[in-house]
């Protein structure tokens, strides 16, 4: 029956009815139990109106019809009144389970079942919070304070509290506070930020930022600050071996430390979703690895386990970066000293190799080279790739969606098919590469995919994801599932 321009509005209207009164209760089982929801992996926490009912509408991408909010709200309210324990819960997958049970339990019922370890938990986390001081706060330090500052819950996961700069003025504290308020790429700060100069603090949100100075990470007391057995995120790439890194664990209140560049040497480099089961307690320096190596290595993966990958070559046509020179002026490296501003440079890249320090299977098969563009944010990686098993574009594209809908990858592989994104359509995503489906080329044993990534904020959710894994602090996980064999069995049925 098709509706009247009248009774699509009261449609619309009421159905943001009911996400406006969703918000409440998502942020109350955020702040007071240390729930986290979501729609398929996609977070609802600090999302407006509109966020919520796009993130219904996402859901007609699993199972082509849209998630009803008059299934959720009630599924919500429930969870709401059960006194949770600390979880990342799926209410799309949830309902969906409620829908298909065989049984005529009540929801309530059928949720007390499915989340048993959790009932009645809410005061019964027995998890500590990590303290974090972010070294250096440039594009990827202010972009990891966005994200831990919108993480920060029940107090007992990654906790912001200081970060380490040169000063660059005498109004230092207030131009750093501003760059963390506005952002030329990523917009505006989401929330409240002011300054103490009595303190030397930010706080945004309320979460008071201690602003140390310091050029020296082997001399600073971070116990002078209230900050104990911390985890540093290096993000200057100063040094990037053991022995320079280690200058940060010779300062008082550190305890492990992470490089958000590739790490040399021996420094294990963590892509996660891929070998951050690494990660041992022992560890006491680590390297993120690269953006680009996050954002082709979990895809390579994905097509190796399925298809067996002989060798391959990795092109990226990557956004200028801040090592470049804005006019023309003198560089060290080759090329760069160029104006990122006016030129494509070609310019080397060590992802290619750096994609066998997460997955050794695929040392000697690759080789790399990059191109810089006039472009600030959101990156490509070409990957011509020859395979051990034939295959054609329809299957690979469908095998790929499916991972980034049901595998243990989604967090990191997206999928997309329409014919009209560019790469400003990529600012923002929390996904760390995204296959363009539609530039897919396949001829038998040769295969042609285009990965588009935001390489400053994919990678920074890649980032925190690490830091959740050496701090201990990732949530369980609910409704359980074998997301491998799920993703298999829906490959089957798709032939």
């Amino acid at each position: 029956m098709l509706q009247t321009s009248d009774s699509c509005l009261a449609t619309w209207m009421g159905r943001e009815a009911l996400a406006e009164a969703m918000i409440p209760v998502i942020g109350r089982l955020f702040r007071e139990n240390n729930v986290v929801t979501s729609i398929h992996g996609r977070s609802l926490i600090s999302k407006s109106t509109m966020g919520i009912l796009k993130a219904h509408r996402f859901a007609r991408r699993i199972s082509m019809d849209e998630l009803l909010l008059e299934e959720t709200a009630p599924l919500l309210n429930t969870l709401a009144r059960l006194q949770l324990g600390p979880a990342s819960i799926d209410i799309a997958v949830l309902n969906q389970k409620f829908k298909e049970r065989d049984s005529d339990a009540t929801l309530e019922e059928f949720l007390r079942t499915e989340l048993a370890e959790l009932v009645g938990k809410r005061d019964g986390d027995s998890r500590t919070s990590t303290d974090v001081v972010l070294y250096g706060f440039g594009r990827i330090g202010r972009l990891l304070a966005r994200l831990l500052i919108e993480k920060t819950g029940g107090g007992h996961d990654l906790r912001l509290r200081g970060i380490v700069v040169r000063r660059g003025s005498e109004n230092d504290l207030t131009k750093r506070a501003s760059l963390l308020r506005r952002d030329s790429v990523h917009g505006a700060f989401e929330g409240t930020i002011k300054v103490d100069h009595q303190t030397n603090t930010i706080t945004a949100n309320g979460v008071q930022i201690q602003v140390i100075y310091s050029d020296n990470p082997a001399t600073i007391d971070y116990t002078a600050y209230g900050i104990k057995d911390a985890l540093v995120v290096d993000n200057t790439g100063r040094w990037r071996d053991e022995e320079g890194l280690s200058q940060h664990l010779l300062s008082k209140g550190v305890a492990r430390v992470l490089l958000t560049a590739p790490g040399k040497g021996g420094l294990k480099n963590i892509v996660h979703g891929i070998n951050h089961s690494d990660i041992t307690n022992a560890d006491r320096i680590i390297s993120a690895a690269s953006c680009t190596t996050n954002a082709i290595t979990p895809v390579l993966k994905a097509v190796n386990d399925r298809f067996g990958l002989v060798h391959g070559h990795v092109e990226t046509v990557h956004s200028f970066t801040n090592d470049q020179n804005l006019t023309d002026n003198f560089h060290q490296g080759d090329r760069r000293g160029r104006s990122a501003a006016l030129n494509m440079v070609i310019t080397e890249t060590g992802a290619a190799k750096a994609v066998a320090k997460a997955l050794p299977e695929l040392l000697g098969k690759l080789s790399g080279s990059s191109i810089r563009v006039p472009t600030p944010d959101v990156s490509l990686a070409i990957l011509n790739l020859s395979l051990q098993s034939g295959t054609t574009r329809d299957e690979v594209n469908n095998f790929l969606r499916e991972m980034s809908l049901h595998s243990n990858l989604r967090k990191q592989i997206d999928f997309v098919d329409s014919p009209e994104v560019v790469s400003t359509d990529f600012v923002g995503s929390r996904r760390t590469g995204i296959v363009d489906g539609l530039a897919t080329i396949s001829n038998d044993n040769h295969l042609v995919l285009y990965v588009w990534y935001d390489n400053e904020f994919g990678y920074s959710c890649q980032v925190v994801r690490v830091m959740e894994e050496m701090a201990s602090v990732k949530r369980p996980s609910f409704p359980a599932t074998n997301v491998v064999e799920e993703a298999m069995s829906v490959l089957a049925s798709l032939g």
